[in-house]
């Protein structure tokens, strides 16, 4: 069984109303879903993505009133999010550092062009030219131009006090290859490579023994999803890690979506996910976050749920 890439990043946001505006006006993804948190109806989940709402395009938000993300290791430091080509990466430089964005200048690292940036909670991005390797699915409404928009996920940074443990679970159970090592930011970065390999399919890790333990709030990252691409390797991911005593969640139906939970021995919360049924299952390809969709399990509660939401438009 093989992972085939990222399928979503899922982080926090105390200000879902900048949040959307950050997300679909600055960086011209388009709001693919709206609908709330399975496990706390009181707070919105936001999935941004591609045009088409591909798997492995999805960076997505939890609306909670929490405190800052307190940095530290044991957590998800960086998004990456993938553009083609040096062109885009100057276009987005120039675009971010025009809106007042927390903004690097254009580097090379791990021999791809990249950008480093910030949203205005804090929430750690970075710009990673892919070369335009895949399909892309521009979304006709962005305000950004066709050839500059984010194609999708990856490479995603994680930074963890012990790597050999990460180590064990990334290549002894998910199956992921060591690929190789590079030094960036006063940082030395193992990489984990899954499926077909590149950008959109690669975990970068950090040893850091000395930090602070990261405290979760607004501004970090609350799990990463990896891309497992049918049902049958899906029930086959529950039973390997049932079979390797792995303590999980137990598959969840998200109904966009099938879902597991893990978390790796430095504590970071893993997800596999399945590619489908997506996100058109009950919305239009044309019209989906328009509204506020439930999935069939909430919809009797809609009254309920729509009252508990603020409006963020």
């Amino acid at each position: 069984m093989q992972l085939t890439g990222i399928h979503h990043l899922t982080a926090i946001s105390a200000k879902p109303r900048e949040n959307l505006a950050f997300y679909t006006g600055l960086l011209g993804m388009r709001l693919v879903k709206k609908t709330v948190n399975q496990d706390d109806v009181s707070a919105y989940h936001l999935f941004y993505a591609d045009g088409k709402a591909n798997p492995g395009t999805d960076l997505t938000f939890f609306d909670f009133p929490a405190a800052p993300e307190r940095r530290g290791a044991n957590s998800i430091s960086r998004t990456g999010l993938r553009v083609a080509g040096e062109p885009s990466l100057g276009y987005w430089r120039d675009r971010l550092k025009q809106a007042g964005a927390d903004t690097s200048d254009v580097l090379e690292v791990d021999g791809r062009l990249t950008l480093l940036f910030e949203d205005g909670e804090g929430q750690r991005l970075v710009l990673v030219d892919d070369g335009g390797e895949g399909t892309a699915a521009p979304w006709e409404r962005s305000a950004v131009p066709a050839e500059h928009q984010i194609r999708g996920l990856g490479p995603i940074v994680l930074t963890v006090r012990d790597l050999a443990a990460i180590e064990q679970v990334l290549v002894g159970t998910m199956n992921m290859r060591r690929a190789r090592d590079y030094a960036a930011h006063g940082a030395h970065v193992h990489v984990f490579a899954m499926g077909g390999g590149g950008p959109a399919a690669e975990l970068h890790v950090i040893e850091d023994k000395d930090s602070p333990m990261a405290r979760q709030g607004a501004g970090g990252v609350h799990h990463v999803a990896f891309r497992t691409p049918d049902e049958a390797q899906y029930h086959g991911w529950t039973q390997r890690l049932s079979e390797l005593g792995i303590r999980h969640s137990g598959e969840i139906d998200r109904f966009y979506f099938r879902s597991l939970y893990f978390r790796e021995p430095n504590g970071i919360l893993f997800e596999i996910a399945t590619d489908g049924p997506g996100f058109a299952t009950d919305e239009p390809m044309a019209s989906l976050g328009e509204k506020l969709a439930l999935p069939p399990f909430l919809e009797p509660r809609r009254t309920e749920i729509e009252a508990g939401l603020k409006p963020i438009e």
